[in-house]
């Protein structure tokens, strides 16, 4: 496998040449350690290596899937790997490691991909960029004084430095756009359950928490998700099902779509001009494209109430999550066991009442028809996925920075993301701009429940009209 060979393929490129037996799985496996080897010491993205694990698999027989023997990275927080560490970035859940496969790892097994280790995570997910004492500090390819961005930054800087071709990546408020968006990933959060959760989905945060991956190429995003995304047996809550193969759908012409555009923060700040002119560049070629743009100045949403019942949400089942790893580790976390952000999170959880919950609940609930029924009126919803490129290492350091003062930060900094999580609609981020300081923008579009159909044509469309694929950090090789 030369080097430049591996660089030339996506995800389902590489497996096509294991099937042709042009390359075998441990050449693959292979050619992605001594890239993680090469990369990692500069951005901490691969926090636990499965090598010897990996090249035993790919040595032997592997499931007949569409990615065999495609190196894959699963991203270190609530997701088990039989036998391997699980901290979700916390140094309270060090030591720990899982007794089972769940079942998205078993179905990501089954389409053929080698597991090769996992990837930096902040505690527990809380911060939009991935830095913290118990796993470190994860950098951005493109420029490593930069942030990659988070929960999923290791996944994100993992694949846009060329290690992996995609790698798992959970999304409970942007964990999977943002990081996309700025490391110039193609990022899609697929609708609410679309995606296994289980046998113990207790962890994903009543459904706003999904999983799925970060990739170079539309078709690996498509391709994985017509895999894994099926309805689990036991599971009350099953999307509806897609009309065809979401590979095909990238094929599919979108035709002439309803594109409502907002750039509107929910706080009332203003966009970064860098981040304002990649959302006008966009607009003028869905323009080009045929599209009718609907102007949509304001969502018409109470953000302030929508975001007061999220938190009281949110708290509460922090804190249930925190005590149900206290039954596993065998005591309560203590102050020096948690980050600041992390414990203060918690300590703020317990003073939520029953009160607050349920109204927080009940809330969520009618607000969130209210964001739904504003697509009778478009197709698909485009805002930028952040308000600023990636901000620099420590902006955002959940260990110096005082929690209110982070919160305030990083609503300045991720603002567009979060709705789409409680509405449980698709959402992509698209890589589609750069910053004149060459740091990747995305653009996100978001669909009706459940459409990532409409999501799929409009992206390939996009992708074929504005390439992203060949775009790589200064790392690259």
């Amino acid at each position: 496998m030369g080097f430049a060979e591996y660089d030339r393929h996506d995800g389902l490129g590489l497996a096509h040449l294991v099937r042709r037996k042009e390359v075998s799985p441990l050449e693959l496996v292979d050619e992605a350690i001594s890239r993680i080897e090469k990369h990692n010491p500069k951005l901490n993205a691969v926090v636990y290596k499965a090598y010897d694990e990996a090249r035993s698999t790919a040595k032997g027989p592997l499931a007949d899937g569409p990615f065999k023997g495609v190196p894959f990275l699963i991203k270190d927080i609530n997701l088990p790997v039989a036998g391997w560490p699980m901290t979700n970035g916390s140094k309270f859940l060090d030591g720990y490691r899982s007794n089972h496969d769940a079942e998205l790892v078993k179905r990501y097994r089954s389409s053929g991909v080698v597991l090769a280790g996992k990837t930096n995570t902040p505690e527990f997910g809380i911060p939009g960029t991935t830095e913290g004492r118990h796993l470190g500090v994860c950098r951005n390819p493109w420029n490593p004084d930069y942030s990659s961005g988070g929960s999923s930054g290791g996944a994100a800087s993992a694949v846009a430095s060329g290690m992996v071709p995609m790698a798992h990546g959970s999304d409970g408020l942007g964990s999977i756009r943002i990081p996309a968006a700025q490391c110039g990933l193609v990022g899609l959060k697929p609708t609410q359950y679309r995606n296994p959760g289980g046998p113990d989905d207790r962890s994903r945060a009543a459904g706003w928490v999904v999983d799925h991956v970060l990739t170079r190429s539309l078709r690996d995003c498509a391709g994985l998700l017509d895999w894994t995304g099926y309805p689990e047996d036991d599971a009350p809550y099953a999307p509806p099902p897609k009309q065809r193969l979401y590979t095909d759908e990238l094929a599919v012409p979108p035709g002439r779509l309803r594109i409502a555009f907002h750039c509107a923060t929910t706080h009332g700040g203003v966009i970064h001009d860098d981040v304002r002119n990649v959302f006008d560049a966009t607009l003028k070629l869905l323009e080009e494209l045929g599209h009718t743009l609907i102007d949509v100045p304001s969502l018409g949403i109470d953000w302030r109430s929508l975001y007061r019942a999220q938190m009281a949400v949110s708290g509460a089942l922090f804190v249930a999550n925190i005590d149900a790893w206290s039954q596993v580790i065998g005591h309560a976390p203590r102050e020096d066991e948690l980050e600041p952000l992390a414990w203060a999170a918690y300590r703020a959880g317990e003073s939520i009442t029953a009160a607050e919950v349920g109204d927080g609940l009940r809330t969520l609930r009618l607000m969130t028809r209210e964001l739904l029924v504003l697509w009778r009126n478009f197709d698909v919803l485009v805002t930028p996925t952040t308000i600023t490129p990636a901000p620099p290492i420590g902006h955002l350091d959940p260990l110096t920075v005082e929690p209110r003062e982070f919160h305030r930060r990083q609503g300045r900094a991720f603002n567009f993301t979060p709705p789409w999580n409680m509405t449980g609609q698709p959402s992509i981020s698209l890589p589609l701009g750069m910053s004149p300081g060459r740091l990747p923008i995305g653009m996100m579009f978001t669909a009706r429940y459940a459409d990532e159909a409409t999501l799929f044509r409009l992206a390939a469309q996009l992708e074929q009209a504005r390439p992203w694929f060949d775009r790589h950090p200064p790392i690259w090789g």
